[in-house]
């Protein structure tokens, strides 16, 4: 969609079914939040209200006076490490707070560390069949809740993995691991007066670290950057979508310029992606095409606040939510018996027991599971086998069999493996196969984590209102659904450029973009932080432009990631060596 069309669609009498709106001011604000509660299906903004709608200029790229660093890697600067992984000794080099852009707004959060195995450095080196000049450069982030992300060091100890790390383990693969750190809605200015990490930041960070290492190819000692694999859970894994979707795009050439990202390619070879909080823009619909019905979440306080301290380069503060302070400290995370296990490092949090939801996000929960069938019918997606995968305007069709099959096959694994599903009512299982999924039943199993909206909350309250928010703290929001319908004078909306440029479907397929050629998309069959919808789609649009794409849902996991790593890097090897195969 061109600018002109989207002012266009902005002023139609039916914005509100468009999520995407862009700002509609005061007026329109006031206009909507005297609907009626009740309502049981979205209405349309009067004319009066649509006619104030406008686009809001994106916020200018933040210029803070610092100094400027070199773009040259330094391959003398490093130590010698060892850490062990299962009994076995594995040694590399490690080069630390190498800072990826020259004018950085945050030197922490734009600094990232790069290891190598030691191997590469003996005459001759290989490790599992990969040298020093082919060797797979494995990019982890450690982005959750849209918080700065970590650079994610080897370890032996993982609380998501329940072993070594993903980093660890790529290093005994004979990958060349760099783990960036990047701005996270609550970064700040080195000076602290700004924050820098609002939408797109995170990206145009992941971006900038691409970039630095194409810029040292000759400089790297190992490590092969046509075989760049990005890999991310939750925020993060919505993060290395957006980066295997949107290689050499020009929308983010101004931020890019504005940090001194070197002048290189930015698109990667592979992008591994557990759990993705992507589509944002759409992602309440699915949420409601999938739980609606289920009328108590388990997210019911403190739903911004981190998990964990805060680090270097972001600041703790506090966010405005209309007239209410928000702390944004560590907050603990609780989880009841139908909790899903193993949550993401600053995912929000969840609770031990449930609450009814209000009148309001009811309404709001039938309204929005009303919207997700245009939405999905516009896509125009095909199954493997050609299969036309639409939703009927009561929300069941080929695309919900499409979704019942993922988890079938989901549970399928689980038979196979010796387990009992017996007690799933959600389940028909008939002489060891299962024959068909109840998506309502289903929905009740898994149980409800977020009230309506899910994401874009009426009062801006959640992670994704703060990502989209402004340089001085205050939160947008991404959707025309609730920003008309957030009764606080003065409530405003994010642009239309942060927001497409944050949602990987709009760059699939666009002939000025080179998305990755290969994908690795997992989400847990009791995973409800975001529905199962949102994923598939992405996967779908994927597999229908042409791309390699490995989807599933692994039986037993909830909101979590790099718990399969041996499967990872089984599919990562197959790949590459597959492709410096065809190369020879």
């Amino acid at each position: 969609m061109n600018l002109k069309q989207y002012v266009l669609t902005a002023l139609a009498v039916s914005a509100l079914t468009m999520p995407w709106a862009p700002g509609v001011t005061q007026a329109a604000a006031a206009d909507a939040a005297a609907q009626p509660e009740a309502e049981p299906a979205p209405q349309a903004v009067s004319s009066a209200a649509a006619t104030t709608a406008k686009t809001v200029k994106a916020d200018a790229p933040i210029k803070v006076k610092q100094a400027k660093y070199s773009l040259k890697f330094d391959a003398k600067n490093y130590t010698k490490e060892t850490l062990k992984l299962e009994g076995q000794a594995v040694a590399f080099r490690a080069y630390r707070d190498v800072v990826y852009t020259a004018k950085p707004a945050s030197v922490a959060s734009e600094s990232m560390s790069i290891f190598i195995p030691e191997a590469y450095f003996q005459k001759g080196g290989t490790v599992n069949g990969y040298t020093a000049k082919t060797a797979p450069i494995f990019l982890p982030n450690g982005v959750g809740g849209y918080m700065p992300g970590e650079s994610k060091e080897p370890s032996a100890s993982d609380r998501m993995s329940g072993g070594a790390n993903a980093s660890l383990v790529a290093l005994s693969k004979g990958y060349v691991v760099a783990a960036p750190a990047v701005r996270g809605r609550t970064t700040v200015s080195d000076d602290g007066k700004t924050y820098v990490g609002k939408a797109p930041a995170l990206l145009v960070d992941y971006k900038a670290a691409v970039r630095y290492l194409r810029h040292n190819r000759h400089r790297l000692p190992a490590g092969n950057t046509d075989r760049i694999i990005s890999d991310g859970t939750s925020a993060g894994g919505a993060l290395s979508a957006l980066l295997g979707a949107t290689g050499n795009s020009k929308e983010y050439d101004t931020e890019l310029r504005a940090v001194g990202a070197a002048n290189e390619r930015d698109d990667i070879f592979a992008a591994m992606a557990y759990c993705p909080i992507t589509d944002l823009d759409h992602a309440d619909m699915a949420y409601e095409w999938m739980f609606n019905g289920v009328n108590e979440a388990y997210q019911h306080s403190a739903p911004m606040s981190p998990l964990l301290p805060l680090k270097a380069g972001s600041m703790p503060g506090a966010l405005k939510v209309g007239d209410a302070v928000v702390p944004l400290g560590p907050g603990p995370v609780v989880q009841g018996d139908s909790a899903a296990a193993d949550r993401p490092d600053n995912a929000p949090v969840e609770d031990s027991s449930a609450v009814e939801m209000t009148q309001a996000e009811r309404v709001a929960s039938d309204q929005l599971k009303a919207l997700f069938p245009d939405y999905v019918n516009s896509l125009g997606l095909k199954d493997r086998q050609g299969r036309a995968l639409t939703l009927d305007e009561d929300g069941t069709g080929s695309f919900a069999d499409y979704i019942k099959s993922v988890y079938a096959a989901s549970a399928q694994s689980a038979l196979d493996a010796g387990e009992d599903l017996s007690a799933l009512d959600w389940l028909t299982i008939e002489n060891g196969m299962v024959k068909d999924v109840d998506l309502a039943k289903y929905a009740a199993w898994a149980t409800r984590l977020k009230a309506a909206p899910a994401f874009d909350k009426f009062d801006r309250s959640s992670a994704e209102n703060d990502e989209f928010g402004t340089t001085d703290n205050t939160p947008r929001h991404f959707t025309g659904f609730s920003l008309t319908r957030d009764k606080e004078a003065g409530a405003t909306m994010a642009t239309w450029d942060d927001v497409r440029r944050m949602n990987p479907m709009y760059f699939i397929g666009q002939q000025d973009v080179t998305v990755a050629p290969h994908w690795r998309i997992r989400h847990g069959a009791k995973d409800r932080d975001t529905s199962l919808a949102v994923p598939a789609l992405l996967a779908l649009k994927l597999q229908d432009s042409g791309y390699d794409v490995d989807f599933a849902s692994p039986w037993g996991k909830g909101h979590a990631g790099d718990y399969d790593l041996a499967e990872l890097f089984d599919w990562a090897d197959g790949i590459c060596k597959a492709a410096d195969t065809r190369k020879k």
